[in-house]
């Protein structure tokens, strides 16, 4: 029996997750398996230590494999940082065949002339994701194939990303003992996981806040139109806490979990929190209210240089549906209020649907949304597999009519 595996690898400032999935016969998935580790090798996004950062990827690899019982090959990979930059570009190809009909290969032409446009020399192309296509000038198309005309046009969304950062990602994972199947920009794998069609449809912005890094999506028509990764997440919410109270930073981290607020509106009880002294400082007490607004500072901050970005960008307007707030920092409670604040816009924190998830409880949180996402595969192409299981079978047949073969032996020197 086939089975089609597919693995996703996220690769976080504070944490590496692993999963490995079957695809069903109806484009579902099913975790197989699952697996965490603590992150030390990467700062925003970036690799900062290669032999870390391959030691936290086999950690979580080595937990996903032992759940599944198997192990896989190659897996798809998230990408951050503030090296992503993105494009928006039109251009265009001539129907030359006899019927004048749109196949794959003419897809095909499109793509390959997008990757001759100039770029800088430290870049290289990540992702050219089609906005909308356009046959003899007719606008709307979302699939063309098929369709007859003589001009065919793409408006594509072309994500680029920094050379070396992409090398020392591909280093961390081969020396982890695995193969790139795909890189794929993270919020584009957490968009895949969290939103419906009708979010994607009516118009959207995923805000997907990590430990080093925030990144942003707008799709619009099911299309992407706009992504971008900001410096500004988690982290540096902790080491403001940090550097305000004078605590150690895991202090900063479990008062930020157990007692922040991203708002003060959304303070539901006002109360005195303990502060551990450090050395000859002994312990002190403070409102939560101050808390907050250490906290408060930060998020505003970050909320509006993406509200600033969206505006800059031309697409504010087209967010009907309102935003998603994903990520480990979408747990902030008040995260959501601070949204609907800065943007005035509705928000809502968004999981990985079941769809993605094969309904294993486990994954089903903001923080797991890129690792769900990445099994998904990039919006609109074909998610490449593996036929682990089927070989894992062959290896079995085999070994069984060696044993077979080798009892013959034995009967026939009788």
């Amino acid at each position: 029996m086939k089975k089609q595996i597919i693995a996703g690898l996220d690769l976080g400032t504070t944490k590496v997750c692993a999963v490995i999935a079957e695809k069903t016969d109806d484009n579902r998935f099913k975790i197989l398996g699952f697996g965490v580790a603590p992150s030390e090798g990467l700062h925003r996004g970036l690799v900062a230590n290669i032999s870390k950062t391959a030691e936290a990827i086999s950690a979580a690899v080595a937990i996903a494999s032992n759940r599944a019982g198997l192990k896989f090959p190659a897996v798809n990979v998230g990408v951050a940082g503030e090296h992503i930059t993105s494009m928006r570009h039109r251009n265009y190809v001539t129907i030359t065949n006899e019927e004048h009909e749109i196949t794959k290969e003419d897809l095909d032409r499109l793509e390959a002339d997008v990757r001759t446009i100039r770029i800088p020399s430290d870049r290289q192309i990540l992702h050219i994701i089609p906005e909308e296509f356009f046959v003899d000038y007719q606008n709307g198309i979302e699939n063309p194939i098929g369709m007859s005309g003589s001009r065919l046009e793409a408006t594509n969304h072309v994500v680029l990303a920094s050379i070396p950062a992409i090398q020392n990602i591909r280093k961390s994972v081969e020396r982890a003992g695995l193969q790139i199947q795909q890189l794929i920009l993270q919020p584009i794998a957490s968009s895949s996981s969290v939103l419906d069609e009708s979010e994607k449809d009516l118009g959207v912005l995923l805000i997907d806040i990590g430990g080093g890094t925030t990144d942003i999506a707008i799709i619009h028509r099911k299309a992407i139109k706009h992504s971008k990764v900001f410096g500004v997440a988690g982290y540096q919410v902790t080491n403001d806490i940090r550097e305000t109270l004078g605590v150690i930073t895991e202090e900063a981290e479990t008062l930020k979990k157990q007692f922040g607020y991203a708002t003060e509106t959304a303070i539901i009880k006002e109360e005195q929190i303990l502060i551990k002294g450090v050395g000859a400082r002994g312990n002190t007490r403070i409102p939560i209210s101050l808390l907050t607004q250490i906290i408060s500072l930060r998020m505003r901050e970050l909320f509006t240089l993406i509200d600033h970005e969206i505006k800059n960008a031309g697409f504010k307007n087209k967010i009907k549906a309102g935003i998603v707030l994903t990520g480990g920092g979408s747990l902030l409670r008040g995260t959501t209020e601070l949204a609907e604040e800065v943007f005035g816009l509705p928000a809502r924190i968004g999981v990985p649907l079941e769809s993605a998830t094969g309904g294993l409880i486990e994954i089903e949180k903001p923080e797991f949304a890129t690792v769900a996402g990445l099994i998904c595969g990039i919006p609109g192409s074909q998610v490449e597999t593996i036929e682990v299981i089927e070989k894992e079978t062959k290896k079995r047949k085999n070994k069984t009519k060696e044993i077979w073969n080798n009892f013959r032996q034995f009967f026939d020197e009788l």
